[in-house]
């Protein structure tokens, strides 16, 4: 007698209950559900700026969700969890039927029941033929089926037929496939990487040669960011169309790109890159995911030099992309580093791609370049650039400003080519405007493997919802002077629509009416006789 401990009883019913296909259904829609999130909230991996402006415009709800990690849904401890109960469920569920399966298709059709009558399909009828030409109309009518016959005492001989096992082939290819789509993502996360960076639309160009080129990368575990694929795109120009509402209809950006083969010489590409219509290079794909606006000063210092800056300035309105952001400047000529700390000077403030002025206070009334105009603060001394710290390019460090080491000496409101002087006769003048594009690239190494396991995933759920398992088996006997008594048997392994019928045409063709009697139900079928 067999000893059953009773953790290995609670490992044991863990493992059924784990592998079943109920568990994997459940962890299948918890894996749906948890992805929500990840499509209805920003997130830091595609867009950092936008978690940020919902953190500022949610200030209770947002700490809350950010220590739950939907910010960072897809690289969460609990999605991982999910993500990993449900390919071990799958992988236990799918391992043992598709043994099971290989068996059947080296088994032969099930023998003929005793009692045929208790079938949900059934007929019986007799018939002048001799029972080999009963069995070999039988044959004719159910080729394409897997036959088996089999002799009794008496003479009486049976056939046993089945059809339909590309089911189970497409319910197991649909179930491997789903395996295959979560290996492939996890592949695709290890291998793969995101980054994003601005570009200047002003001829400017972005070269794919490591991380340090972009604003924020993210890599896969199993990527260091040296040996990216080597790629350059030149942002010539971005073009708007927008809607008298200021509703957004269409965003494209004119490139020139170069492939891996095209940098050892000087040959271009020109593309339109579009929204949802990415620029493809191998596994990479370079997408367009924003845009915004440059303004561009000149700054005069009292010795007669100048520089000019062009800094993005993010929006903090989307529809009307109204933008804020600094740019800073260091004295020119100036090598004292306690001297230059003195004299840094940084422009922050507000710009209106469409103005609109109530007073002083600007605003923006429309997102396209229709009347630009910037509001200014202009702040000179150390602008905390040496303090080791990490500096923002798109803020001043308000510490600096708190300690009084750096103090706003200027304020006004300006449009293109309007200039203003600060006290110690530095003039700074705002020259225009430049459009940014913000582009997301994103290699996924994995991304033809998911292709084709996707659409194997769609062929063996077709294959599964379209074919009908069933079975068909046929008795005759000898009865003398009467002929042959025929019997058929038929039954549906699943809730097949439509097998009634076929079963009907077989009897029919076998035991033609209205001399035959065929019933479909669990009552003893009429006898008839075939001439």
């Amino acid at each position: 007698m067999t000893r059953t401990y009773p953790l290995t009883a609670v490992v044991r019913n863990t493992w059924r209950g784990l592998t079943s296909m109920r568990t994997a259904l459940v962890l299948l829609f918890l894996l749906a559900l948890a992805a929500l999130p990840g499509a209805l909230l920003p997130q830091y991996s595609l867009n950092p700026q936008r978690v940020r402006s919902y953190q500022a415009q949610h200030p209770h709800l947002a700490p809350v969700l950010d220590r739950l990690g939907f910010f960072e849904v897809f690289a969460s401890p609990w999605f991982a969890a999910i993500y990993l109960l449900l390919f071990v469920s799958l992988v236990g569920c799918v391992a043992p039927r598709s043994v099971e399966y290989a068996r059947q298709l080296r088994r032969a059709p099930v023998a003929t029941p005793r009692n045929l009558s208790r079938l949900p399909h059934h007929a019986r009828g007799a018939s002048d033929a001799a029972p080999e030409e009963v069995l070999a109309a039988a044959r004719r009518e159910l080729r394409g089926w897997r036959i088996a016959e089999r002799d009794e005492p008496g003479g009486t001989r049976m056939l046993s037929a089945e059809r339909g096992y590309l089911r189970e082939a497409g319910n197991l290819v649909f179930h491997l496939a789903l395996l295959g789509l979560l290996v492939s993502f996890a592949f695709g996360a290890l291998l793969g990487y995101q980054g994003q960076v601005i570009v200047l639309a002003n001829g400017s160009q972005f070269c794919n040669s490591g991380s340090l080129a972009y604003d924020s990368f993210t890599p896969g575990r199993w990527v260091d960011g040296t040996a990216l694929q080597p790629f350059c795109v030149q942002v010539n120009a971005f073009t708007p169309t927008y809607l008298p509402t200021g509703q957004p209809r269409q965003f494209h950006a004119s490139i020139l790109y170069q492939g891996p083969g095209d940098l050892t010489t000087s040959a271009w590409h020109p593309y339109q890159l579009q929204v949802n219509a990415p620029l493809r290079i191998g596994s990479t794909r370079v997408y367009l995911i924003g845009h915004g606006y440059a303004p561009r000063f000149t700054v005069t210092f009292p010795d007669g030099q100048q520089r000019t800056g062009v800094v993005q300035w993010p929006p903090v309105d989307p529809t009307t992309l109204l933008s804020e952001g600094t740019t800073k400047f260091d004295p020119p000529g100036v090598t004292d580093d306690a001297l230059r700390r003195t004299r840094q000077l940084a422009i922050s403030g507000l710009f209106a791609p469409t103005a609109a002025v109530q007073g002083s206070l600007l605003s923006s009334a429309f997102p396209d370049l229709l009347d630009p105009a910037v509001a200014l603060e202009v702040f000179q001394g150390d602008l905390g650039n040496n303090s080791g710290r990490g500096q923002s390019i798109f803020s001043i460090d308000e510490s600096m400003v708190a300690s009084g080491r750096l103090k706003q000496v200027a304020r006004q409101n300006l449009r293109p080519g309007e200039q203003l002087t600060l006290p110690d006769r530095t003039v700074v003048r705002f020259d225009g405007v430049s459009r940014f594009v913000s582009l997301q690239v994103s290699d996924d190494p994995a991304q033809r493997w998911v292709l084709g396991f996707a659409v194997l995933v769609f062929g063996g759920l077709g294959v599964s919802l379209a074919v009908k398992r069933r079975r068909f088996w046929v008795r005759v006997t000898p009865a003398g002077l009467a002929g042959t008594v025929v019997e058929l048997g038929g039954l549906a392994r699943t809730e097949a629509a439509g097998y009634g019928e076929e079963f009907d045409r077989l009897a029919a063709q076998l035991l033609p009416l209205p001399r035959a009697a065929v019933s479909t139900g669990v009552s003893t079928a009429k006898e008839g006789r075939v001439t």
